[in-house]
């Protein structure tokens, strides 16, 4: 199913997972075993994030270095292809432009389509680690606004060789992100919600948000979104805090706010013990709330220590 249709017949409240590929070399097992733990709540779908291939310096046989282009995080594909197999849950692959050309995004786009994969999440993805600011593929894609022109494209037959005349039409649901708190390197928010809004109209049909730990930045995310036009379902993005270092790290990997209240309990914490319990119970309470003004979804970013997760759903249902 879409993920738009599996919020249109909800009969009540349904969460989604975040995952990432693990690192090449290791098991798709340590994918299961963190899933594992959460088929009890019934997840409605799970994402798997894309990473783009890194340059590093590898030294030859005769002392000089090469550079060397590594993908540390292959698989998502694949991993997807598992998941709905091996759990019979829709699976959404993260589509990025950094590091892929058009022609391997189409042939990505194919794959998928084969494999009945039925949504993608369309991202601009970050800049590579030696780079200050992102560098697009030079035959790629610089927004993701152009991501989901060429899947919405290829939606209705269009691929990129002109001699394909009758090509076989994909049916993807295509989300995107969203940032309540503003995307950091949009000049103020009515840019932000611009360029949200005219993904909106190239054929998006959902935002996932940033993670936020304050609800009042969803809420406020959502209202003017909807007195801009952008009519679709908003999922709501969480994690939890679950130790002191986060406080400060977050904010500035993330660009996002943590609230003085939570930034206080964490410092006063006295054990790691203590740290996960603070955590715990500040997204069990947004949580909360998020489910008493009818969001439409729960989404969970579930790296580090799921299990804190697993927790609040417990004593949610």
């Amino acid at each position: 199913m879409k993920v738009t249709e599996h919020i249109r017949q909800a009969t009540g409240p349904i969460i989604s997972l975040e995952i990432l590929p693990p690192t090449k070399g290791k098991s798709i097992d340590s994918i299961f075993n963190v899933l594992d733990g959460f088929m009890e709540y019934k997840p409605s779908f799970i994402n798997v994030t894309y990473h783009r291939a890194e340059q590093m310096y590898k030294k030859r046989p005769d002392g000089n270095f090469e550079r060397v282009e590594i993908r540390k995080r292959p698989g998502t594909v694949g991993i997807c292809a598992a998941i709905m197999n091996h759990y019979n849950v829709d699976a959404v692959p993260h589509l990025i432009c950094g590091g892929f050309s058009k022609e391997e995004t189409e042939n990505a786009l194919i794959d998928l389509h084969f494999l009945g994969i039925k949504n993608v999440l369309a991202l601009r993805g970050d800049a590579a680690a030696n780079e200050k600011f992102f560098t697009p593929h030079p035959l790629g894609h610089r927004y993701a606004d152009e991501l989901v022109q060429q899947i919405q494209g290829l939606n209705s037959g269009h691929y990129l060789e002109d001699d394909i005349m009758e090509g076989v039409k994909t049916d993807f649901c295509i989300g995107v992100a969203g940032y309540p708190e503003k995307h950091y390197e949009s000049p103020n928010v009515e840019t932000d919600i611009y360029y949200l809004k005219r993904k909106i109209e190239l054929g998006a049909e959902y935002v996932t948000s940033q993670m936020f730990f304050d609800n009042k930045h969803y809420y406020s995310f959502v209202n003017n979104c909807r007195e801009h036009g952008i009519e679709v379902p908003i999922i709501p993005g969480l994690k939890p805090i679950t130790n002191k270092r986060q406080i400060n790290m977050i904010p500035s990997v993330f660009n996002v706010e943590v609230p003085l209240e939570l930034t206080r309990e964490m410092q006063n914490a006295k054990n790691d013990a203590a740290c996960d319990q603070i955590g715990e119970e500040w997204l069990l309470h947004q949580c909360r709330d998020l489910l008493k003004n009818n969001a439409p979804v729960l989404h969970f970013y579930t790296l580090g220590k799921p299990h804190i997760v697993q927790n609040v759903l417990k004593k949610l249902f």
